[in-house]
C-alpha cells in the first residue's frame, strides 16, 4: 500500500496547528541508521487509509519528496471528538530485521463448528488480534482462525491457531491465551434438558 508525504521543516505547536488547518497532518518517520524526518500528509486520505485494516498490519510504501521507504504506522492520534488526525508516526524497516506487530485476527467457520450446528451455541471472540513476530516478507495482512472444530464449552487458544510460516506468537504474561470460546445459552441449555425429560417419559 503506498502513502504519500512531504518532508516539513517548520516544527511546533503552532506550526502543526497551521497544517491541520490547511488540510495536513502532521508525522514523523524514524527507525534505523538514518534521522528522524519530520512529514506532512494529505489529512483526508490519511483518515481513510485508517479506516482500512491492511493500513495497520502492512509495510507500506511510504514515499517522501519522490524517496520511498519501507514503513510500519506505528502509532496515531485522532482528536478526543472531531473527525481529526492530529500526528502519525511511521517506523522505517529493515527487511533483515525480524517485526513485531499486532495483526487482526479473522475467524472462519463458526456456522459448521458443533458447537454452533449441535448445541446452538454463541462463539465469543475473546482477542481480535494476535501479536506476532517475523520478518517483514513474512507480514500476513491477518492471520485466519478456524472454528470449524470448536465444541460447545470449549476455547480455543494461540496454541491452536495455525500460523503462516515464518511467523511466531510473542507470549505476554499467559503463554497461551484465550482466542475463542463457545458458550451454550441458559435458555438453550434449560430447553435441552426439557426435551431430554420429555423423551424419558
Amino acid at each position: 500500500m503506498k502513502v504519500i508525504a512531504f518532508a516539513r521543516k517548520e516544527q511546533g505547536t503552532g506550526a502543526s496547528r497551521r497544517l491541520r488547518n490547511a488540510g495536513q497532518t502532521p508525522g514523523i518517520i524514524y527507525g534505523g541508521p538514518e534521522a528522524p524526518v519530520a512529514i506532512t500528509l494529505d489529512h483526508n486520505a490519511l483518515y481513510h487509509a485508517l479506516k482500512k485494516e491492511v493500513f495497520h498490519s502492512s509495510i507500506l510504501d511510504l514515499e517522501v519528496d519522490g524517496k520511498v521507504e519501507k514503513v510500519l504506522l506505528r502509532d496515531f492520534q485522532v482528536h478526543a471528538y472531531k473527525q481529526l488526525v492530529l500526528h502519525a508516526d511511521f517506523q522505517r524497516v529493515d527487511p533483515n530485521k525480524k517485526i513485531h506487530v499486532k495483526v487482526p485476527l479473522h475467524f472462519v467457520n463458526a456456522d459448521v463448528s458443533p458447537a454452533v450446528k449441535l448445541n446452538s451455541a454463541v462463539i465469543s471472540h475473546v482477542a481480535v488480534e494476535l501479536d506476532i513476530s517475523c520478518l517483514p516478507a513474512d507480514l500476513p495482512e491477518f492471520v485466519t482462525v478456524d472454528l470449524s472444530k470448536l465444541e460447545a464449552g470449549q476455547s480455543l487458544h494461540v496454541s491452536d491457531v495455525v500460523l503462516p510460516a515464518g511467523v511466531t506468537a510473542v507470549a505476554h504474561g499467559d503463554n497461551n491465551p484465550t482466542v475463542a470460546i463457545a458458550v451454550v445459552p441458559a435458555g438453550a441449555t434449560a430447553a435441552e434438558a426439557e426435551a431430554t425429560a420429555e423423551e424419558k417419559k
